[in-house]
């Protein structure tokens, strides 16, 4: 007898789990605040090159008069616009910059001024990662997905053979301590370092607290609760605006967004760890511990017997489960051809929602407007988003949702090439509703994939699909460079992964009120077409 057994007793999400189901979600606005903070600490203000004759401190980004522009400035024949790299070869004299010929030749700049109207600071402006330097703020975002993707692995192992608990306040000191540490660091390297630890720790401290969440909540209200625990990162995405909005100084912001993370060590004393994590290291008398706390609060009794009789089950089905978990491993994914099949569409589904999610999170600069505005649109849009998972993901099923929310992600976004560049609302229209679909899909893609494994490979494929998942959102920052060259570069690639993934997406099969497949076998039969012969001796 497991602990689904006395979830049937104890309820499925009574008043003790709603308390502590509560407290776990509220994790995952600080690891929003991480995750989206690049967006306002890596900002690219509007910049021109030093002149020869301004001076450094003094001089400010408007100080330049619109006629001394074309005598200082080559035209970038590329965008038609003045260069923000190089400046014309010339003897900066009054007689020059008033009535002068313009000169031939160009020279790469070194020193740069900024635009301070919206932001007094960013690393972008401290460091100078304009021009030549512009990809150092595509790999500090890409490094920081590269520590979610370690995070996962190393934060996910030593959380089950640890457990929950120690790890999720391991993760949260380790946050703390280099959260401020990336705050203060007095070049990039330092604060690139820093902000990659901080990423594994987004997974030590959301992951486990989503797992805690999932855990002790009834099958009936898992989908419910994953899906809720989302709208909690949703919301400290909308927070985050708030914070770079009052803040404009990053070493200010940074400090600011990592601070609330202490509030959470005061859960030593609110949060047990796992009933079901004990169970399966064998503890079973603490396990009983908080299980009788739960009971009491939840007003119900769990009979003596049924917790006499936890772990206790027959010995035949405890080999086979070892003989299964032995011999299952990641190569099965990819040992039979059905189950190779989906698992290489489910692989791609994760990417592509994945590389789509977190670009346009982090293109909000780039699309032109108010990016404070456009940044809180991209958030705020994720909750009907969510709510629309909870009312259709169990009617219309997994497929549909996924297949449909990804086909028209993509159609949104791939629609941005034939916008006019003076008409960019339009665009930043278009990529909403393209944010809202794929926020979609990457709700349903978690529950899907879970439901396309068997049981004794579904954790291994899972966390196959997540590092193929990280993989997406390291590509992401580099995709948004392009953004540069063209508006709207990024968004047309995003959408050909997206709607990529939609089509492909219907090859796989139906998941929704089909049994949980347990072997490698049920695995390769599902989905699978049998020829008319087959089928035939199947009935005979």
């Amino acid at each position: 007898m497991g602990y689904d057994d006395i979830i049937e007793h104890l309820g499925g999400f009574g008043r003790y789990q709603k308390r502590i189901f509560f407290l776990v979600c509220l994790p995952a606005i600080p690891c929003a605040f991480h995750k989206l903070a690049g967006v306002f600490l890596l900002a690219k203000p509007a910049y021109r090159c030093l002149l020869p004759f301004e001076n450094a401190i003094n001089t400010t980004y408007d100080d330049l008069p619109g006629s001394v522009w074309n005598m200082s400035y080559p035209v970038d024949p590329g965008t038609s616009k003045w260069s923000t790299c190089q400046y014309l070869d010339a003897n900066y004299t009054e007689e020059y910059l008033h009535g002068g010929v313009p000169a031939d030749h160009s020279i790469r700049c070194n020193k740069w001024v900024y635009d301070k109207s919206r932001y007094e600071s960013t690393t972008v402006t401290e460091w100078d990662m304009v021009c030549n330097w512009s990809w150092l703020t595509a790999t500090s975002d890409a490094l920081f997905m590269v520590g979610v993707l370690l995070g996962s692995i190393i934060f996910g192992h030593l959380s089950d053979k640890f457990g929950r608990k120690p790890i999720f306040f391991a993760s949260l000191v380790i946050q703390l301590v280099f959260g401020v540490t990336a705050a203060i660091a007095p070049e990039y390297i330092t604060y690139t370092l820093s902000r990659i630890i901080v990423g594994a720790t987004t997974s030590g401290v959301f992951l486990v607290a989503y797992v805690i969440a999932m855990e002790m909540v009834g099958p009936s209200y898992r989908l419910f609760a994953g899906v809720v625990s989302m709208m909690f990162f949703s919301v400290g995405y909308v927070l985050t605006a708030g914070f770079a909005y009052y803040l404009t100084n990053w070493r200010y912001l940074q400090i600011a967004l990592t601070l609330p993370g202490v509030l959470f060590m005061a859960y030593h004393w609110f949060i047990p760890e796992s009933a079901r994590w004990l169970l399966s290291k064998g503890r079973k008398d603490e396990a009983i511990i908080n299980i009788q706390k739960a009971a009491k609060e939840n007003k119900v009794t769990i009979p003596t017997d049924v917790l006499d009789n936890l772990l206790v089950e027959p010995e035949v089905k405890k080999d086979e489960i070892k003989v299964d978990k032995r011999e299952a491993s990641v190569f099965d994914l990819f040992r039979h051809p059905n189950l190779r099949k989906k698992s290489l569409l489910i692989f791609f589904d994760w990417f592509a929602n994945s590389g789509t999610y977190y670009g346009l999170s982090w293109n909000t600069n780039n699309l032109g407007g108010n990016d404070l505005l456009n940044f809180v649109i991209f958030g705020a849009v994720e909750i009907p988003a969510y709510l629309f998972l909870l009312v259709t993901l169990n009617r219309w099923g997994r497929r549909t949702i996924l297949c449909g929310c990804m086909l028209f992600a993509g159609a949104m976004l791939l629609l941005t090439i034939a916008v006019p560049n003076e008409h960019n609302w339009l665009i930043v229209v278009l990529a909403m509703f393209g944010k809202l679909a794929i926020t979609a899909s990457y709700g349903t893609i978690y529950i899907f994939s879970a439901e396309q494994f068997p049981t004794v490979i579904r954790n291994v494929g899972l966390g196959a699909a997540s590092m193929v998942a990280r993989i997406g959102g390291i590509l992401a920052p580099y995709f948004n460079l392009l953004g540069d060259i063209w508006t709207p570069f990024p968004l047309i690639i995003f959408g050909a992964m997206a709607f990529t993934g939609g089509l492909l997406s219907l090859l796989l099969p139906e998941t929704h009120n089909k049994p949980l497949l347990e072997t490698i076998d049920d695995g390769e039969n599902f989905g699978k077409k049998k020829d008319p012969e087959a089928v035939d001796k199947e009935i005979q």
